[in-house]
């Protein structure tokens, strides 16, 4: 069976590791349709955890499963013994094993090399170990006190022990994900909540094919552009030789290449939620009314890729695991009766990183992510600040910010993929850290040149007119850009 296992990888070229866990996490789907055929509560419970251990064992072997238990069992523990602060100590507890780990196996040099390890299906359940302790805690509170998330998803009695593991390790749920809150898990289980309408709810299967087919399409585009944007080519003396715009352009499109592996393998985790039911969050307004699988979702392509602004990039990104960094980071580091600031997005990019794991380009690429989140802001303000009538330049800001995310985005993600501090700052330095230093110039730019609303439509157009015309290079600028985009439907029309 080895031996059929090692041919089998050699000929997709991938590691005997990786096939096994990308048989398992395919498992995932058949595993989670048979959820729905199993009767009684306590029953799925059962099946829930029993499946997930399994898949984890055969996927990543039994030490996995021994280091899946230490954060589970610190949460509970610590829902048990000492409610009123649960939260923070599971927070610190889960967050610390899970550093440990990622130092212990350093699983970004494996990944990179071709290998896999549990550290991934482990950094998930952290995550889900921290909202279900928190939401516990939440549930000792005041409604008055509570936010309406916090309202909804708070937990007034503690979940069995057999509750608690099924939610964790639910039919393999917990290998890449999506993220989902344990009142969510209850609701599915005990048909309450948007699940009690019917037996069976609404058919899972078409949104389930459709996920399938964008599966494959995802990996067969991530195999056909690998051919041509690897990144061992960072390190080939050819990239040297290449101009800045070369240079930038590969750094595109290495970032662009190495996105569609991650869509592929969100797309089986969201075939695999949807087929199980628990990935239905609600019917549309339309008539008739159509099912909604938000839940299960964890990307939207065309989203990233056609983003208007670096502030969508979380909403559209990984998207469960940024509502949880919203909901249990940004948002309760937030002083009652002040405005989030940039550190309560620094801190939460910061802890993103750390969650991902101590790699310089993972620090690197989010934090530098606060920046270039500021930045956006900044040319929205300016966007918002043009009266109505100036539509042209207000659809020049729009084009800017489209631009600058593109261009931003691709650049800090080599970070992300290459790791190393050395490495990352080469490539940086091959294109003259452009895309730090427009980040860092436009946030003090927001301080040079404020948007601040005029007090009326009058007075808004003449600072505007005014400033322009006080400012003969801005001017220029503007109305090359006006030109540009006036044109460039022309142009596009023209390929």
């Amino acid at each position: 069976m080895e031996f059929d296992m090692e041919t089998v990888a050699a000929s997709v070229g991938v590691s005997v590791p990786v096939l096994r866990f990308l048989l398992c996490f395919v498992a995932t789907i058949p595993v989670g349709f048979l959820w729905r055929l199993v009767p009684g509560r306590l029953a799925k419970h059962v099946y829930s955890a029993f499946s997930g251990a399994l898949l984890s064992y055969l996927s990543f072997g039994f030490s996995s499963n021994l280091h899946f238990f230490v954060p589970m069992l610190l949460g509970y523990a610590a829902m048990v013994l000492y409610r009123p602060k649960c939260g923070i100590i599971t927070f610190f507890l889960a967050f610390g094993y899970l550093i440990g780990c990622h130092v212990y196996y350093m699983s970004g040099d494996a990944w990179k090399e071709g290998g896999i390890d549990a550290t991934g299906a482990l950094m998930v359940l952290t995550l889900k170990v921290i909202s279900c302790a928190i939401n516990y805690n939440d549930g000792l509170l005041n409604e008055e006190e509570l936010r309406e998330v916090q309202k909804k998803y708070r937990l007034i009695e503690l979940p069995s022990l057999i509750e608690y593991f099924g939610y964790c390790l639910c039919c393999g749920s917990h290998f890449v994900g999506p993220v989902y809150e344990m009142k969510d898990y209850l609701d599915w289980t005990e048909r309450k909540g948007i699940w009690a309408h019917s037996d069976k709810g609404p058919s899972p299967y078409g949104a389930t094919f459709r996920a399938l087919i964008q599966a494959a399409f995802c990996m067969a585009l991530y195999l056909y552009l690998l051919l041509y944007y690897p990144l061992s080519r960072f390190t080939e003396p050819i990239y040297q030789e290449w101009g800045f715009w070369r240079k930038l352009t590969y750094q595109y499109m290495s970032s662009f290449t190495a996105r569609w592996k991650y869509y592929f393998i969100w797309s089986i985790s969201e075939a695999t939620i949807i087929i199980s039911g628990l990935g239905f969050s609600g019917w549309t307004e339309s008539s008739p009314p159509k099912p909604k699988w938000d839940r299960a979702k964890n990307v939207d392509i065309l989203g990233v890729e056609l983003a208007k602004s670096s502030v969508a990039l979380p909403l559209v990104w990984n998207i469960q695991v940024s509502t949880w960094l919203r909901h249990y980071v940004y948002e309760r580091l937030i002083t009652k009766g002040k405005k989030p600031g940039f550190f309560q997005l620094l801190a939460t990019q910061t802890v993103s990183a750390v969650w991902h794991g101590l790699y310089p380009g993972y620090i690197i690429f989010f934090v530098q992510s606060a920046l270039i989140i500021a930045g956006s802001r900044v040319i929205y303000r300016w966007e918002q600040a043009i009266p109505r009538n100036m539509a042209l330049v207000k659809k020049a800001l729009v084009f800017m910010n489209f631009a600058y995310t593109l261009l931003v985005l691709n650049y800090s993600a080599i970070g992300f993929l290459v790791l190393s501090l050395h490495e990352s700052l080469a490539l940086f330095r091959s294109v003259y850290y452009i895309g730090t230093i427009l980040p860092i110039a436009l946030i003090l730019l927001g301080y040079i040149i404020p948007a601040k609303p005029a007090r009326s439509k009058a007075r808004k157009e003449q600072f505007w007119h005014k400033f322009c015309m006080e400012q003969p290079l801005l001017k220029s600028f503007v109305e090359c850009l006006l030109i540009f985009v006036h044109l460039f439907p022309v142009l596009y029309s023209h390929d």
